[in-house]
């Protein structure tokens, strides 16, 4: 490895969105290697940063500070390094703020505090032991717990299960200073029978572990053992030698899938996301960056940890837009995963029921591997798919279930099945208006309404969290009490729901409503455990769930997702409904979805109801390929925004005039953004669109190096954009 001496100057990039490294001093007695984690002075702090090579030239006058320290960490790998240039050339942001994801924990850079005594998984399990839904879901997050009161919470069990994995013998107390080594997951741990299906696609994957880089879109229809495959592939990875990164849309949510791990590896993966505890991350990144975790199972920022040998990755859902942030710095980690693969020459693995436009147009042409599993495992087969005509079956007034979908739902019931009722719409009702005057409760931070929430008694804005209680009087006409709240959320729906079923066991299950991993855990026990028989959720009941009872599923307004005009509307809303339909019928017993419309004769509707995927893939593809947009094209979306609105507008105006003129690029706006006000700051947007061929991240440092904007004012650069507010 390449290190510098004492005398040499060394560039030092750090966490700060600065234009670029930073040069210091190399000091008597220093040794510092490539990628080494340094602190260094900036100003009158000290700063970790991170050792990125030689500084450039420059005149023996000029004069550097010295380095601080070198700090006792294995040095950030190289592939780490190139991945944080790419990111920071092709998304146009700081290398040092795509650094700052990399260093997302400053504690784990410090020297390590000795830890409170907690538990862990016992690896292996005692034969004995009697796995139900409750010790599973603890067993699960052990892990991520730092005491047993923490396990308790986040598994959404009592002191008592906790109590009895002791004295089974299955968790087992911890208590030292340093990294504890995590029950390492056993490839060589026999899986479940695959059918002949899965295990074709099994060995094909393993065999890519050895072939360098590679894309493979593991394509399977809901319930076809996708899991299972992939876990062979993971096996295959550990038993090299190799790390493995598995990236799930909604991580935090997602307590079957690391229950099934840890019975298909003996073990569960370390885990990482927003919620995770600070002390769990802190533990899991030095793990990552001093070799000794093997399997990470995480959100978008897991692919910015610092892993020295990653033999696979796995993108879940890769179709889900959860992946795309569009805060920061904008990136979509399903591109970036692939980007990580072919840095470190390895194979990666995108599974989905529903894949994204742009995988299935890489397969056509020849770009991706394909592997599909058109059957579900063990003989169930897929739901049947029908619609029901509103304009032919409305609701009562005030009523949001159609009295075919009512009946549906009574008959499922009385067979002892369980029925789900899907809108994705969180909270009681979107909107709350006078009925005096027609005012509209809105946020004032932001362009859009206040969202009633009856459980939390709040009205609250889903963008920047603003919360108020419900006024008595009218801001605008002082009348009293004359707020009504219009239009459904799944709360309200479930109150139908109380009223129509009255003897129906009910649960809600929506993100706002459930306080962590645990909660999750918890709700989805209970159904498997048929303490529930009838579940209302959001998309977050989409996200890979299996309920064996489950047998219909109704979505109260399947519409939802095509207002608005967005380019890939019709494809999410697609993606979304056949997830959803996808969790009725996994097991023994017949599935069926209804799905309520006022436009069945929608293409998305048509396709759904014909189980015409392919068809409808195909006039996705050819509407996106005669417009020229993506995958057949590209954009790039910035938003200009500030406090003062007349600024804001001016600025943007600025930028259109001085953008440079390039045939090959078309240059749309400026107009205000859907959401003109967001967090208090007014916003107009400008986008442009160009062949795929066409350089526009040159274009875009050129454009922008030559506009001086008021430094009030703020340009976000968002390449490849999904989300068009």
């Amino acid at each position: 490895m390449h290190s510098f001496n004492p005398g040499q100057r060394v560039a030092v990039l750090l966490p700060l969105p600065l234009p670029g490294p930073l040069d210091y001093q190399v000091d008597e007695g220093q040794s510092l290697p490539l990628g080494g984690f340094v602190r260094v002075p900036l100003g009158t702090r000290l700063l970790i940063g991170v050792v990125w090579g030689a500084a450039a030239d420059r005149p023996e006058q000029f004069a550097c500070r010295p380095v601080n320290e070198l700090l006792p960490l294995p040095p950030l790998p190289a592939i780490s390094r190139q991945l944080v240039d790419w990111v920071g050339h092709y998304c146009l942001a700081r290398s040092g703020a795509v650094l700052k994801m990399v260093m997302s924990v400053p504690s784990a850079l410090e020297a390590v505090r000795p830890r409170a005594p907690h538990l862990r998984a016992a690896e292996p399990l005692p034969s004995a032991l009697v796995l139900t839904a409750a010790r599973q879901s603890a067993l699960a997050q052990a892990q991520l717990a730092t005491s047993a009161a923490e396990l308790c919470r986040r598994a959404g069990v009592s002191p008592s299960v906790v109590a009895g994995l002791v004295r089974a013998g299955a968790l087992l107390p911890v208590a030292d200073g340093g990294v504890e080594p995590a029950p390492a997951p056993d490839p060589m741990r026999p899986g479940p029978v695959l059918s002949p299906e899965q295990s074709a696609a099994a060995d094909s994957l393993r065999r890519k572990l050895t072939g360098g880089f590679s894309v493979t879109l593991l394509e399977g229809v809901t319930g076809s053992g996708k899991t299972e495959v992939y876990f062979e592939a993971i096996a295959g990875a550990l038993a090299a030698g190799r790390q493995a990164l598995v990236l799930l849309p909604e991580i935090a949510l997602s307590a079957q899938f690391l229950s099934r791990f840890a019975r298909r590896f003996g073990a569960a993966p370390l885990v990482w996301h927003s919620e995770v505890t600070q002390s769990a991350r802190r533990r899991t990144w030095r793990m990552v960056a001093e070799g000794a975790a093997s399997v990470v199972v995480g959100a978008r920022s897991a692919l910015f940890l610092p892993f020295d040998r990653l033999g696979l990755v796995v993108v879940d859902e890769e179709h889900d837009a959860s992946y795309k942030q569009d805060e920061g710095v904008c990136y979509h980690a399903r591109d970036i995963a692939v980007v990580r693969a072919r840095l470190g020459a390895i194979p990666i693995v995108l599974a989905s029921a529903t894949p994204s436009l742009e995988s299935l147009v890489n397969v056509a042409d020849g770009r991706y591997a394909h592997l599909a599993l058109p059957n579900r495992h063990g003989g169930a087969s897929l739901p049947s798919v029908a619609l029901i005509d509103l304009r032919r079956h409305p609701p009562p007034r005030q009523r949001w279930i159609s009295p075919p979908l009512q009946d549906a739902v009574r008959d499922c019931l009385n067979a002892g099945e369980q029925a789900l009722l899907f809108l994705n719409r969180r909270g009681y009702a979107p909107l709350t208006l006078c009925g005096g005057c027609g005012f509209r409760l809105n946020c004032p931070d932001c362009a859009a309404w206040l969202v009633d929430h009856r459980q939390q008694d709040r009205l609250l804005c889903h963008h920047c969290g603003h919360a108020i209680l419900r006024p008595q009087l009218c801001p605008s006409c002082q009348a009293e009490g004359r707020f009504t709240p219009c239009g459904p959320g799944v709360e309200r729906v479930a109150e139908e729901a109380a009223l129509l079923f009255p003897k129906a066991r009910l649960a809600v299950m929506a993100s706002d409503l459930l306080t962590g991993p645990g909660a999750a855990a918890a709700l989805v026990a209970r159904m498997a455990a048929h303490d529930i028989d009838l579940l209302i959720g959001t998309q977050i009941v989409a996200k890979g769930h299996h309920f064996p009872l489950l047998t219909l599923v109704g979505v109260i307004d399947a519409d939802l997702g095509l207002a608005g005009g967005d380019l890939r509307a019709g494809e999410r809303t697609f993606q979304l409904l056949s997830q959803v339909a996808g969790r009725a019928g996994r097991a023994d017993h017949p599935g069926r979805v209804l799905l309520q419309t006022y436009q069945p004769d929608a293409p998305v509707m048509q396709a759904l109801a014909g189980g015409d995927a392919a068809g409808f893939i195909r006039a996705e593809t050819d509407d996106r390929r005669s417009g020229g947009w993506p995958p057949f094209g590209r954009l790039v979306a910035l938003i200009v925004s500030g406090k003062d609105p007349v600024l804001v507008e001016s600025s943007a105006a600025l930028m259109a005039r001085q953008a440079p003129h390039d045939p090959a690029i078309e240059l749309l706006g400026p107009a205000p953004a859907p959401f003109a006000l967001l967090r208090g700051r007014h916003r107009h947007r400008l986008l442009l669109k160009a062949g795929k061929q066409v350089n526009l991240q040159a274009y875009l440092r050129r454009w922008l190096a030559s506009v001086k904007l008021p430094r009030q004012v703020r340009v976000q650069v968002d390449v490849d954009p999904y989300s068009f507010l």
